[in-house]
């Protein structure tokens, strides 16, 4: 793998804007000057079903998808997305994971149980782990959909991209009505990572 480029998969379950996050990351770094690739798979999104995006950023980037193995950041909006890819990562590959559980369809007509410590298991097998309490900061400022931007403002804390235009790239893609809320889990998202 070409060192020069980052490898980034982000997974969730359809309508937790994992597609608009991936949106906003490759606005964000073709901005900052880099070659920038992304993928996506839908799955059943819209039945709250898998959704991934492969996103790649460097000096120039030749493919979208990204093998196994090969992920640098996995970046998961839910717990067991986190749990279903963390074997993609690279050996020395972080997690930044959302501390939020939607059950699929298998565990909510009893067929299943959902895993239990989803994060414990994952962190005592990787050292780079980061939970961010995304859909829970983003009810407490008002709307659970803000989620995603909390996660984004968390992730950004990992490169070394200007915060404002993470923070101009997030609000071109939102309604003006929504822009101070959005503000606000941006930050919250930021204050999440100490030190990455």
């Amino acid at each position: 793998m070409d060192q020069m480029t980052t490898n980034i998969l982000v997974a969730g379950v359809g309508g937790q804007g994992v597609i608009l996050a991936s949106d906003i990351m490759s606005e964000v770094f073709m901005e900052a000057g880099y070659d920038v690739k992304k993928s996506e798979v839908h799955g059943m999104a819209m039945r709250g079903g898998i959704v991934t995006s492969h996103f790649r950023f460097g000096k120039k980037v030749y493919s979208p998808l990204i093998k196994e193995g090969e992920v640098d950041i996995l970046f998961a909006f839910e717990q067991l997305e986190g749990l279903r890819w963390v074997n993609h990562l690279r050996p020395d590959g972080k997690i930044l994971m959302n501390d939020h559980k939607i059950n699929p369809p298998a565990v909510n007509l009893g067929e299943m149980e959902y895993p239990k410590a989803i994060p414990e298991k994952i962190k005592s097998k990787l050292k780079g782990f980061y939970l961010v309490k995304g859909t829970e900061i983003a009810l407490q400022l008002g709307d659970a959909r803000a989620a995603n931007v909390v996660l984004l403002g968390a992730i950004s804390k990992f490169f070394e991209v200007n915060e404002d235009l993470w923070l101009k790239t997030i609000l071109n893609y939102l309604p003006l009505k929504v822009h101070e809320l959005n503000r606000r889990a941006f930050s919250e998202g930021r204050n999440q990572i100490s030190q990455p």
